[in-house]
């Protein structure tokens, strides 16, 4: 079963509204409508908070949900979000000193400059993503 059902049956076994709940932890009720209708998923604190809420285990909230299992371990895998990170810092600075070595070396070509210049900020969006997604 998914978690989006296991949610929606522990609040109305509960007796709680969405309201209810969105307000006990701290969330908009527009929230909880999405983590039941599998919109989207919670992150773990809020996992462990509904958890407590519906008098619920975690291993019974969460076992057999593949989908909610790999959302949890992409939010939480500290590792692998750094090598993104450090990934996506490599990529700029590469692309920044490859826009540096053109202008100098190539002053008359600016559509070498262009296209370079357009790699940079792709780059730097990459960058940017990855920094927003860890904070």
């Amino acid at each position: 079963m998914e978690i989006g059902k296991k949610l929606k049956d522990a609040r109305m076994k509960s007796g709680f509204t969405q309201e209810t709940v969105a307000e006990k932890i701290n969330v908009s009720r527009q929230t909880i409508s999405n983590w039941e209708n599998e919109k989207s998923y919670p992150d773990i604190i809020s996992v462990i908070a509904l958890s407590d809420l519906y008098s619920i285990s975690l291993d019974d909230l969460l076992k057999g949900d593949r989908e909610m299992m790999e959302h949890l371990e992409e939010c939480t895998n500290v590792v692998k979000s750094t090598q993104k990170l450090i990934g996506a810092i490599i990529l700029n600075a590469v692309t920044v000193i490859l826009l540096i070595a053109l202008s100098m070396l190539l002053p008359d070509k600016s559509y070498y400059l262009l296209v370079v210049f357009c790699l940079a900020i792709m780059s730097s969006s990459v960058l940017l993503y990855q920094i927003i997604k860890r904070i």
